[in-house]
C-alpha cells in the first residue's frame, strides 16, 4: 500500500474522529429497523475461513423457525472453520438488539474455550477484505457464553481481534475482558443482547437489560497479534487508528446457536 494511500485513510479517519459530538451530548435516534426477514438470509455474507465471502460452506448458517441457525448438520469436524455472517452494510453509530440461545452439542474438535462461545462482531473489517484462512475479522466483539460445567461462566465479554479499547480512558491490554457481574445462563434459555455504540464512542453492553460492559476509544491495532492474520487489510495502517465505524457480524466458532429478533436503530 503506498504512502498516498495510508495517508488518505489516516486523513479520513481524523475528519471520522473530528466529525463526532461532544461526549455527553444527546444522540438523536431514528427508527428502529430489522435486519432479519424471519425466513431467509437475504441481506447477510458468509464468510467462513477455508472459504471464500459468499460461500456458506455446508449451509453453517440458515434461516428456521423464525431464527438465524448456526448449524453443524453438514460436518463431521470442525476443523477451525471458524465463520462469521455479515450484515450488508457497515454503520456507525447505533443501539442493537436481539435474543440469542446457545443449543447442544458442539462439534468433538470445538476448541475447549469455543464450547458455548459466540458472538456479535461490530466496527469490523468486510468480509470482502477478509483473507481466505482468516479465523476473525478485525473487530470488537460482544461476547456471549453459555454454560459449560458447573463453574459460573460469566456472559458479555468484550474480545478485542486487531482492535483495542478504553475502560475509563485506560487503554485494556488483555484480549478479552469478562464483566464483573456477567451472567451464568444455561444452554437452551433465550437471552436479550443490547449493544448501544453513541456517536461520541462510547460502548455499552447489555445482557438481559442490564449493563456489564461500558467501554470506549476503540481503535485499529495493527500491533495486536491478530492483526497478523489480516496482513492485506492491516497494511494501510502504521499505527493505531480511531475505529467508528464498520460491519457487524454474529459468529459461528464450533457450538450451534441460534439469534432472532435482529434490530437496530441508528443514532446521529
Amino acid at each position: 500500500m503506498g504512502r498516498q494511500r495510508i495517508a488518505a485513510v489516516l486523513t479520513a479517519c481524523g475528519a471520522l474522529a473530528a466529525a463526532l459530538p461532544a461526549q455527553g451530548a444527546e444522540a438523536q435516534a431514528g427508527p428502529w429497523k430489522s435486519l432479519f426477514d424471519g425466513a431467509s438470509l437475504d441481506g447477510w455474507i458468509p464468510k467462513i475461513a477455508g472459504h471464500p465471502a459468499g460461500e456458506n460452506y455446508q449451509q453453517t448458517f440458515v434461516a428456521r423457525d423464525g431464527a438465524i441457525a448456526v448449524s453443524y448438520a453438514g460436518y463431521d469436524r470442525f476443523k477451525n472453520r471458524f465463520g462469521h455472517l455479515f450484515y450488508k452494510t457497515p454503520f456507525k453509530a447505533y443501539r442493537l438488539r436481539l435474543s440469542y440461545r446457545f443449543l447442544d452439542e458442539g462439534l468433538p474438535d470445538t476448541p475447549t474455550w469455543a464450547r458455548s462461545n459466540s458472538g456479535v462482531m461490530f466496527h469490523s473489517q468486510s468480509p470482502q477484505s477478509m483473507e481466505l484462512d482468516q479465523p476473525f475479522p478485525m473487530s470488537v466483539e460482544f461476547q456471549m457464553l453459555g454454560r459449560d460445567g458447573e463453574a459460573a461462566r460469566p456472559t458479555g465479554a468484550v474480545c478485542t481481534p486487531g482492535t483495542s479499547v478504553a475502560f475509563d480512558g485506560v487503554r485494556a491490554k488483555a484480549h478479552c475482558i469478562s464483566p464483573a457481574a456477567g451472567p451464568t445462563i444455561p444452554n437452551g434459555t433465550w437471552v436479550r443482547l443490547e449493544l448501544e455504540v453513541l456517536p461520541s464512542g462510547e460502548v455499552t453492553q447489555k445482557i438481559d437489560g442490564v449493563a456489564v460492559q461500558r467501554y470506549g476509544a476503540v481503535e485499529l491495532d495493527p500491533a495486536d497479534p491478530f492483526a497478523a492474520a489480516a496482513k492485506g487489510y492491516m497494511a494501510a495502517f502504521p499505527g493505531p487508528v480511531p475505529l467508528t465505524e464498520g460491519y457487524i457480524a454474529l459468529q459461528s466458532e464450533g457450538w450451534p446457536i441460534e439469534f432472532k429478533d435482529i434490530e437496530i436503530q441508528e443514532l446521529r
